[in-house]
Protein backbone atom coordinates (compact mmCIF):
# COMPACT_ATOMS: atom_id res chain seq x y z
CA UNK A 1 0.00 0.00 0.00
CA UNK A 2 1.42 3.67 -0.72
CA UNK A 3 1.28 6.10 1.59
CA UNK A 4 -1.84 8.48 1.87
CA UNK A 5 -1.39 11.75 -0.62
CA UNK A 6 -2.76 13.31 2.78
CA UNK A 7 0.80 13.00 4.19
CA UNK A 8 2.32 15.00 1.36
CA UNK A 9 3.80 18.32 3.16
CA UNK A 10 2.64 20.55 -0.17
CA UNK A 11 -1.03 19.87 -0.34
CA UNK A 12 -2.81 22.91 -1.15
CA UNK A 13 0.12 24.68 -1.67
CA UNK A 14 0.92 26.15 -5.35
CA UNK A 15 2.06 23.55 -8.10
CA UNK A 16 4.72 26.24 -9.58
CA UNK A 17 7.95 25.69 -7.56
CA UNK A 18 8.93 29.40 -6.78
CA UNK A 19 5.56 30.40 -5.27
CA UNK A 20 5.44 26.99 -3.74
CA UNK A 21 8.70 27.71 -1.78
CA UNK A 22 6.87 31.01 -0.57
CA UNK A 23 4.28 29.32 0.26
CA UNK A 24 6.10 26.52 2.27
CA UNK A 25 7.70 29.81 4.48
CA UNK A 26 4.52 31.48 5.62
CA UNK A 27 2.93 27.94 6.14
CA UNK A 28 5.62 27.45 8.86
CA UNK A 29 5.00 30.81 10.36
CA UNK A 30 1.69 29.72 11.38
CA UNK A 31 1.41 25.98 11.35
CA UNK A 32 1.98 25.39 14.90
CA UNK A 33 -0.54 28.62 16.48
CA UNK A 34 -3.15 27.47 18.48
CA UNK A 35 -6.44 27.05 16.69
CA UNK A 36 -9.04 29.59 17.83
CA UNK A 37 -12.74 28.22 16.49
CA UNK A 38 -15.40 31.35 17.20
CA UNK A 39 -17.82 29.40 15.67
CA UNK A 40 -18.85 25.78 15.72
CA UNK A 41 -21.20 22.64 16.72
CA UNK A 42 -19.39 20.76 19.30
CA UNK A 43 -21.78 19.49 22.50
CA UNK A 44 -19.89 21.02 25.24
CA UNK A 45 -21.47 18.18 27.55
CA UNK A 46 -19.18 15.34 25.27
CA UNK A 47 -16.15 17.94 26.35
CA UNK A 48 -17.11 18.53 30.27
CA UNK A 49 -17.86 14.27 30.52
CA UNK A 50 -15.04 13.79 28.41
CA UNK A 51 -17.23 11.11 26.72
CA UNK A 52 -15.31 8.28 24.34
CA UNK A 53 -16.06 8.51 20.53
CA UNK A 54 -19.01 5.98 19.12
CA UNK A 55 -18.13 3.35 16.68
CA UNK A 56 -16.45 4.62 12.85
CA UNK A 57 -19.88 4.86 11.36
CA UNK A 58 -21.48 6.08 13.96
CA UNK A 59 -18.41 9.19 14.26
CA UNK A 60 -17.49 9.52 10.75
CA UNK A 61 -20.39 8.86 8.28
CA UNK A 62 -23.89 8.71 10.03
CA UNK A 63 -23.35 12.15 11.63
CA UNK A 64 -22.02 13.86 8.37
CA UNK A 65 -24.02 15.18 5.95
CA UNK A 66 -21.71 16.22 3.43
CA UNK A 67 -20.63 12.55 3.41
CA UNK A 68 -24.56 10.99 3.45
CA UNK A 69 -25.76 13.51 0.82
CA UNK A 70 -23.11 12.70 -1.93
CA UNK A 71 -23.89 9.18 -1.53
CA UNK A 72 -27.23 9.31 -0.97
CA UNK A 73 -27.01 10.91 -4.85
CA UNK A 74 -25.00 7.88 -6.17
CA UNK A 75 -28.47 5.63 -4.96
CA UNK A 76 -27.75 5.01 -1.86
CA UNK A 77 -31.15 4.95 0.07
CA UNK A 78 -30.56 7.23 3.07
CA UNK A 79 -31.86 4.69 5.31
CA UNK A 80 -28.64 2.38 5.04
CA UNK A 81 -26.49 5.26 5.93
CA UNK A 82 -28.00 7.10 9.13
CA UNK A 83 -28.48 4.65 11.76
CA UNK A 84 -24.71 4.19 12.64
CA UNK A 85 -24.24 3.23 16.16
CA UNK A 86 -27.79 0.95 17.20
CA UNK A 87 -25.58 -2.11 16.86
CA UNK A 88 -21.74 -3.40 15.52
CA UNK A 89 -22.79 -5.45 12.49
CA UNK A 90 -25.25 -2.39 11.18
CA UNK A 91 -22.55 0.28 11.97
CA UNK A 92 -19.95 -2.08 9.99
CA UNK A 93 -22.27 -2.63 7.02
CA UNK A 94 -23.01 1.22 6.96
CA UNK A 95 -18.54 1.84 6.95
CA UNK A 96 -18.56 -0.73 3.90
CA UNK A 97 -21.36 1.54 2.27
CA UNK A 98 -18.74 3.91 3.15
CA UNK A 99 -16.04 2.82 1.67
CA UNK A 100 -17.48 1.31 -1.33
CA UNK A 101 -18.10 4.98 -2.23
CA UNK A 102 -14.66 6.57 -1.16
CA UNK A 103 -13.99 7.06 -5.05
CA UNK A 104 -17.19 9.41 -5.18
CA UNK A 105 -15.11 11.68 -2.92
CA UNK A 106 -12.25 12.82 -5.15
CA UNK A 107 -11.80 16.33 -5.23
CA UNK A 108 -14.30 17.54 -2.83
CA UNK A 109 -13.38 19.61 0.43
CA UNK A 110 -14.94 16.57 2.85
CA UNK A 111 -12.87 13.87 0.79
CA UNK A 112 -10.03 16.29 1.30
CA UNK A 113 -10.84 16.89 5.17
CA UNK A 114 -11.34 12.98 5.83
CA UNK A 115 -8.49 12.25 4.20
CA UNK A 116 -6.45 14.25 6.67
CA UNK A 117 -7.87 12.53 9.63
CA UNK A 118 -7.46 9.18 8.50
CA UNK A 119 -3.98 9.97 8.00
CA UNK A 120 -2.97 13.03 10.94
CA UNK A 121 -5.78 11.39 13.45
CA UNK A 122 -6.62 8.48 12.96
CA UNK A 123 -2.79 7.18 11.95
CA UNK A 124 -4.07 4.42 9.09
CA UNK A 125 -0.82 5.10 7.04
CA UNK A 126 -2.73 4.86 3.25
CA UNK A 127 -5.31 5.57 1.61
CA UNK A 128 -8.79 4.38 2.78
CA UNK A 129 -9.17 3.03 -1.05
CA UNK A 130 -6.25 0.94 -0.24
CA UNK A 131 -7.49 -1.00 2.53
CA UNK A 132 -9.75 -3.64 2.96
CA UNK A 133 -12.97 -1.72 4.94
CA UNK A 134 -13.04 -4.11 7.69
CA UNK A 135 -9.15 -3.34 8.13
CA UNK A 136 -10.17 0.54 7.92
CA UNK A 137 -13.02 -0.12 10.53
CA UNK A 138 -11.16 -2.04 12.62
CA UNK A 139 -8.28 0.48 13.13
CA UNK A 140 -10.18 3.32 13.69
CA UNK A 141 -12.01 1.33 16.16
CA UNK A 142 -9.22 0.03 18.00
CA UNK A 143 -7.96 4.08 18.07
CA UNK A 144 -11.52 4.88 19.27
CA UNK A 145 -11.54 2.54 22.49
CA UNK A 146 -7.38 4.18 23.58
CA UNK A 147 -7.78 5.85 26.97
CA UNK A 148 -5.70 9.24 25.79
CA UNK A 149 -8.29 9.35 22.70
CA UNK A 150 -10.94 11.52 24.58
CA UNK A 151 -12.13 15.06 23.72
CA UNK A 152 -10.11 16.04 26.49
CA UNK A 153 -6.88 15.30 25.41
CA UNK A 154 -7.48 15.66 22.19
CA UNK A 155 -8.29 19.49 22.86
CA UNK A 156 -5.10 19.60 23.95
CA UNK A 157 -3.64 17.45 21.11
CA UNK A 158 -5.30 19.56 18.82
CA UNK A 159 -3.68 22.46 20.08
CA UNK A 160 -7.16 23.95 20.25
CA UNK A 161 -7.14 27.38 22.56
CA UNK A 162 -10.62 28.43 22.06
CA UNK A 163 -13.70 26.26 21.50
CA UNK A 164 -17.47 27.70 20.73
CA UNK A 165 -20.30 26.07 20.98
CA UNK A 166 -24.20 27.17 19.53
CA UNK A 167 -26.46 27.12 22.15
CA UNK A 168 -30.18 27.69 23.29
CA UNK A 169 -31.35 30.40 25.18
CA UNK A 170 -32.74 28.66 27.52
CA UNK A 171 -29.96 26.12 28.20
CA UNK A 172 -28.13 25.54 31.63
CA UNK A 173 -24.87 26.23 30.46
CA UNK A 174 -23.80 23.99 33.44
CA UNK A 175 -21.37 21.91 31.17
CA UNK A 176 -19.88 25.26 30.38
CA UNK A 177 -19.42 26.48 33.92
CA UNK A 178 -18.15 23.54 34.66
CA UNK A 179 -15.28 23.21 31.85
CA UNK A 180 -14.48 26.87 32.92
CA UNK A 181 -14.49 25.79 37.03
CA UNK A 182 -11.92 22.86 36.25
CA UNK A 183 -8.47 23.61 36.93
CA UNK A 184 -7.07 20.78 34.69
CA UNK A 185 -8.84 21.92 31.79
CA UNK A 186 -6.62 24.87 30.03
CA UNK A 187 -8.71 25.99 26.90
CA UNK A 188 -11.83 27.78 26.63
CA UNK A 189 -15.24 26.15 25.58
CA UNK A 190 -17.47 29.25 25.27
CA UNK A 191 -21.70 29.18 24.84
CA UNK A 192 -22.92 30.99 21.88
CA UNK A 193 -26.44 32.54 22.16
CA UNK A 194 -28.45 31.29 19.06
CA UNK A 195 -32.03 32.08 19.76
CA UNK A 196 -33.63 31.36 16.01
CA UNK A 197 -37.02 29.33 17.17
CA UNK A 198 -37.57 32.12 19.30
CA UNK A 199 -37.39 34.65 16.80
CA UNK A 200 -39.04 32.88 13.59
CA UNK A 201 -42.59 32.29 14.09
CA UNK A 202 -42.97 30.32 11.38
CA UNK A 203 -41.11 27.68 13.89
CA UNK A 204 -43.34 24.77 14.33
CA UNK A 205 -42.32 25.24 18.59
CA UNK A 206 -42.32 29.11 18.38
CA UNK A 207 -45.23 29.76 20.39
CA UNK A 208 -44.50 27.11 23.21
CA UNK A 209 -40.64 28.13 23.08
CA UNK A 210 -41.95 31.54 23.76
CA UNK A 211 -43.78 30.80 26.61
CA UNK A 212 -41.13 28.93 27.97
CA UNK A 213 -38.70 32.36 27.36
CA UNK A 214 -41.08 35.04 29.20
CA UNK A 215 -42.12 32.27 32.17
CA UNK A 216 -38.51 31.56 33.03
CA UNK A 217 -37.10 34.40 32.34
CA UNK A 218 -39.49 37.92 31.32
CA UNK A 219 -39.13 39.38 35.30
CA UNK A 220 -43.01 39.17 35.24
CA UNK A 221 -43.65 41.22 32.20
CA UNK A 222 -45.42 39.45 29.88
CA UNK A 223 -46.22 39.79 26.06
CA UNK A 224 -44.18 41.57 23.68
CA UNK A 225 -42.51 43.40 26.53
CA UNK A 226 -41.80 40.64 28.68
CA UNK A 227 -40.70 38.81 25.16
CA UNK A 228 -37.84 41.34 24.90
CA UNK A 229 -37.10 41.39 28.43
CA UNK A 230 -36.37 37.53 28.77
CA UNK A 231 -34.05 37.82 25.38
CA UNK A 232 -32.52 40.23 27.01
CA UNK A 233 -31.85 39.09 30.51
CA UNK A 234 -31.01 35.39 28.26
CA UNK A 235 -28.34 37.23 26.69
CA UNK A 236 -26.69 38.70 30.08
CA UNK A 237 -26.99 35.42 31.36
CA UNK A 238 -24.95 34.06 28.58
CA UNK A 239 -22.18 36.91 28.69
CA UNK A 240 -22.01 35.63 32.33
CA UNK A 241 -21.20 32.38 31.27
CA UNK A 242 -18.43 33.37 29.02
CA UNK A 243 -20.48 33.96 25.96
CA UNK A 244 -19.15 36.16 23.05
CA UNK A 245 -21.25 36.16 20.15
CA UNK A 246 -24.93 35.92 19.11
CA UNK A 247 -25.39 33.99 15.83
CA UNK A 248 -28.33 33.88 13.83
CA UNK A 249 -29.12 31.13 10.94
CA UNK A 250 -31.94 33.21 8.83
CA UNK A 251 -33.47 32.72 5.52
CA UNK A 252 -32.12 36.47 4.30
CA UNK A 253 -30.54 38.67 6.34
CA UNK A 254 -33.74 41.05 6.14
CA UNK A 255 -33.75 43.70 8.70
CA UNK A 256 -36.46 46.41 9.39
CA UNK A 257 -37.52 48.80 12.24
CA UNK A 258 -41.11 48.65 13.47
CA UNK A 259 -43.25 50.98 15.36
CA UNK A 260 -43.76 48.94 18.95
CA UNK A 261 -47.28 49.14 18.47
CA UNK A 262 -46.94 46.89 14.91
CA UNK A 263 -44.67 44.45 16.63
CA UNK A 264 -46.76 43.96 19.41
CA UNK A 265 -49.58 43.49 16.68
CA UNK A 266 -48.08 40.75 15.22
CA UNK A 267 -46.46 39.50 18.42
CA UNK A 268 -49.61 39.00 19.90
CA UNK A 269 -51.41 37.24 16.06
CA UNK A 270 -48.25 35.63 16.23
CA UNK A 271 -48.87 33.54 19.64
CA UNK A 272 -52.75 33.11 18.44
CA UNK A 273 -51.28 31.03 15.42
CA UNK A 274 -53.00 34.22 13.22
CA UNK A 275 -50.01 35.84 11.54
CA UNK A 276 -49.26 35.25 7.85
CA UNK A 277 -46.22 34.18 5.89
CA UNK A 278 -45.68 38.22 5.30
CA UNK A 279 -45.91 39.00 9.12
CA UNK A 280 -43.78 36.08 9.60
CA UNK A 281 -41.53 37.74 7.68
CA UNK A 282 -41.50 41.30 8.70
CA UNK A 283 -41.30 39.91 12.67
CA UNK A 284 -38.23 38.06 12.20
CA UNK A 285 -36.73 40.98 10.25
CA UNK A 286 -37.68 42.96 12.90
CA UNK A 287 -36.09 40.95 15.20
CA UNK A 288 -32.44 40.87 13.43
CA UNK A 289 -32.56 44.61 14.39
CA UNK A 290 -33.24 44.08 17.55
CA UNK A 291 -30.52 41.37 17.97
CA UNK A 292 -28.61 44.19 16.38
CA UNK A 293 -29.59 46.17 19.30
CA UNK A 294 -29.36 44.34 22.11
CA UNK A 295 -25.57 43.30 20.83
CA UNK A 296 -24.52 47.22 21.11
CA UNK A 297 -26.27 47.35 24.70
CA UNK A 298 -24.22 43.86 25.99
CA UNK A 299 -21.25 43.48 23.48
CA UNK A 300 -22.33 39.93 21.70
CA UNK A 301 -20.82 39.89 18.37
CA UNK A 302 -23.42 39.19 16.04
CA UNK A 303 -23.13 36.83 13.14
CA UNK A 304 -25.34 36.30 10.30
CA UNK A 305 -25.65 32.77 8.59
CA UNK A 306 -28.40 33.05 5.90
CA UNK A 307 -29.22 31.58 2.60
CA UNK A 308 -30.19 28.12 2.86
CA UNK A 309 -33.50 26.23 1.76
CA UNK A 310 -33.46 23.99 4.65
CA UNK A 311 -35.09 20.61 4.63
CA UNK A 312 -35.30 20.84 0.24
CA UNK A 313 -36.73 17.19 0.16
CA UNK A 314 -39.73 16.79 2.40
CA UNK A 315 -39.69 13.47 2.34
CA UNK A 316 -36.53 12.58 3.65
CA UNK A 317 -37.45 15.22 6.18
CA UNK A 318 -40.61 13.18 7.18
CA UNK A 319 -38.44 10.58 7.92
CA UNK A 320 -35.23 11.66 8.57
CA UNK A 321 -35.67 14.64 9.95
CA UNK A 322 -32.94 17.95 9.38
CA UNK A 323 -29.85 17.77 9.13
CA UNK A 324 -29.87 15.20 6.63
CA UNK A 325 -27.92 16.35 3.70
CA UNK A 326 -30.70 18.38 1.57
CA UNK A 327 -29.83 21.90 2.56
CA UNK A 328 -29.79 24.04 -0.44
CA UNK A 329 -28.20 27.26 -0.95
CA UNK A 330 -30.22 30.29 -3.11
CA UNK A 331 -29.52 33.72 -4.03
CA UNK A 332 -28.69 36.65 -1.23
CA UNK A 333 -29.10 40.31 -1.52
CA UNK A 334 -27.40 41.79 1.75
CA UNK A 335 -27.10 45.35 0.17
CA UNK A 336 -30.86 46.76 0.96
CA UNK A 337 -31.62 44.28 3.39
CA UNK A 338 -29.02 45.14 5.81
CA UNK A 339 -29.64 48.90 5.62
CA UNK A 340 -31.90 49.58 8.29
CA UNK A 341 -29.61 47.91 10.80
CA UNK A 342 -26.57 49.37 9.52
CA UNK A 343 -28.29 52.83 9.43
CA UNK A 344 -28.94 53.22 13.02
CA UNK A 345 -25.54 51.04 14.21
CA UNK A 346 -23.18 50.55 11.85
CA UNK A 347 -21.09 53.32 13.46
CA UNK A 348 -22.43 52.15 17.04
CA UNK A 349 -18.84 51.60 18.84
CA UNK A 350 -17.60 48.79 19.41
CA UNK A 351 -20.63 46.88 17.86
CA UNK A 352 -19.06 43.73 15.73
CA UNK A 353 -21.25 42.59 12.97
CA UNK A 354 -20.32 39.13 10.95
CA UNK A 355 -21.80 38.50 7.42
CA UNK A 356 -21.73 35.11 5.97
CA UNK A 357 -23.00 33.87 2.84
CA UNK A 358 -23.46 30.70 0.85
CA UNK A 359 -23.82 32.96 -2.64
CA UNK A 360 -20.40 33.90 -3.76
CA UNK A 361 -21.59 36.81 -6.16
CA UNK A 362 -22.10 39.28 -3.27
CA UNK A 363 -18.54 38.62 -1.77
CA UNK A 364 -17.31 41.29 -4.10
CA UNK A 365 -20.37 43.05 -5.17
CA UNK A 366 -21.72 43.61 -1.87
CA UNK A 367 -19.92 42.63 1.63
CA UNK A 368 -16.59 43.60 0.54
CA UNK A 369 -17.48 47.12 -0.25
CA UNK A 370 -19.81 46.97 2.59
CA UNK A 371 -17.31 45.84 5.36
CA UNK A 372 -14.63 48.49 3.34
CA UNK A 373 -17.12 51.45 5.05
CA UNK A 374 -18.90 50.39 7.74
CA UNK A 375 -16.43 49.91 11.21
CA UNK A 376 -19.03 47.81 12.61
CA UNK A 377 -18.98 45.19 9.79
CA UNK A 378 -16.85 42.21 8.79
CA UNK A 379 -16.35 39.41 6.11
CA UNK A 380 -17.15 35.99 7.47
CA UNK A 381 -15.79 33.15 6.57
CA UNK A 382 -16.41 31.56 3.38
CA UNK A 383 -18.97 28.77 5.17
CA UNK A 384 -20.45 25.31 4.56
CA UNK A 385 -20.44 24.96 0.36
CA UNK A 386 -17.90 27.27 0.32
CA UNK A 387 -15.62 26.20 3.43
CA UNK A 388 -13.35 24.13 0.38
CA UNK A 389 -9.70 24.78 -1.00
CA UNK A 390 -10.91 26.73 -3.94
CA UNK A 391 -13.87 28.81 -2.77
CA UNK A 392 -11.72 29.92 0.14
CA UNK A 393 -9.04 31.00 -2.51
CA UNK A 394 -11.72 32.67 -4.57
CA UNK A 395 -13.11 34.28 -1.44
CA UNK A 396 -9.93 35.76 -0.86
CA UNK A 397 -9.37 36.83 -4.64
CA UNK A 398 -13.16 38.74 -4.47
CA UNK A 399 -12.56 40.42 -1.39
CA UNK A 400 -9.35 41.90 -0.72
CA UNK A 401 -8.53 44.23 -3.65
CA UNK A 402 -11.78 46.04 -1.97
CA UNK A 403 -10.88 44.98 1.42
CA UNK A 404 -7.48 44.21 2.45
CA UNK A 405 -7.01 41.61 4.72
CA UNK A 406 -7.96 43.57 8.27
CA UNK A 407 -11.60 42.98 7.67
CA UNK A 408 -12.22 39.27 7.78
CA UNK A 409 -13.52 37.32 10.79
CA UNK A 410 -10.65 34.33 10.42
CA UNK A 411 -11.53 30.98 9.85
CA UNK A 412 -14.70 29.43 11.17
CA UNK A 413 -14.86 26.10 10.73
CA UNK A 414 -18.30 25.44 11.85
CA UNK A 415 -18.64 21.75 12.48
CA UNK A 416 -19.91 19.49 14.60
CA UNK A 417 -17.43 16.40 13.91
CA UNK A 418 -14.65 17.29 16.50
CA UNK A 419 -12.09 15.16 14.69
CA UNK A 420 -11.75 17.27 11.95
CA UNK A 421 -11.08 20.74 13.09
CA UNK A 422 -7.54 20.39 12.95
CA UNK A 423 -8.04 19.15 9.11
CA UNK A 424 -10.17 22.26 8.42
CA UNK A 425 -7.95 24.74 10.29
CA UNK A 426 -4.92 23.13 8.82
CA UNK A 427 -6.55 23.53 5.14
CA UNK A 428 -7.38 27.05 5.56
CA UNK A 429 -3.90 27.76 6.82
CA UNK A 430 -2.90 26.61 3.80
CA UNK A 431 -4.97 28.29 1.14
CA UNK A 432 -3.76 31.79 3.17
CA UNK A 433 -0.02 30.97 2.73
CA UNK A 434 -0.64 30.00 -1.37
CA UNK A 435 -2.92 33.12 -1.89
CA UNK A 436 -0.59 35.26 0.26
CA UNK A 437 2.66 33.64 -1.92
CA UNK A 438 0.82 34.41 -5.19
CA UNK A 439 0.89 38.17 -4.12
CA UNK A 440 4.70 38.09 -2.84
CA UNK A 441 5.48 36.45 -6.19
CA UNK A 442 3.83 38.95 -8.30
CA UNK A 443 5.59 41.54 -6.37
CA UNK A 444 2.10 43.12 -4.95
CA UNK A 445 3.62 42.49 -1.13
CA UNK A 446 6.70 42.15 0.54
CA UNK A 447 7.49 38.88 2.13
CA UNK A 448 8.10 40.54 4.97
CA UNK A 449 5.25 41.78 5.33
CA UNK A 450 3.19 38.32 3.97
CA UNK A 451 4.57 36.88 7.13
CA UNK A 452 2.88 39.15 9.33
CA UNK A 453 -0.35 39.08 7.70
CA UNK A 454 -0.71 35.65 7.81
CA UNK A 455 -0.13 35.80 11.46
CA UNK A 456 -3.30 38.27 11.56
CA UNK A 457 -5.84 36.17 9.90
CA UNK A 458 -4.96 33.40 11.40
CA UNK A 459 -4.62 33.97 14.82
CA UNK A 460 -5.12 38.32 15.65
CA UNK A 461 -8.25 38.33 13.34
CA UNK A 462 -10.48 36.06 15.29
CA UNK A 463 -9.24 37.43 18.54
CA UNK A 464 -10.16 40.78 17.30
CA UNK A 465 -13.46 40.18 15.63
CA UNK A 466 -14.74 37.92 18.30
CA UNK A 467 -13.80 40.15 21.53
CA UNK A 468 -11.08 37.35 22.09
Amino acid sequence: MSQSIAANPDRLLPADPGTRSIARSLLERVQDLPIISPHGHVDAAVIEHNTPFPDPAALLVSPDHYVTRLIHASGVPMGKLLSGGANHSESREIWRTFVQAWPLFEGTASGYWLRTQFDSVFKLGADLGEMPADASYDAIAAKLVEPDFRPRQLFKDFNIEVLATTDDPLDSLDSHKAIADDPSFNGRVLPTFRPDAYLNIAHPAWNANVERLVDSAGDGATGYTGYLKALENRRRYFVDHGAVSADHGVLTPATLKLDRSEAERIFELARAGKATAEDRNTFEAHMMYQMARMSVEDGLVMTIHPGSFRNHHQPTFDAYGADTGHDIPFATNYTEAIRPLLRDFGTAKDFHLVLFTLDETVFSRELAPLAGFYPSVYLGAPWWFLDAPDAMLRFRSAVTETTGFSRSSGFIDDTRAFCSIPARHDASRRIEASFLARLVAEHRVSEDRAHEIIVDVVDSSPRRVFKL
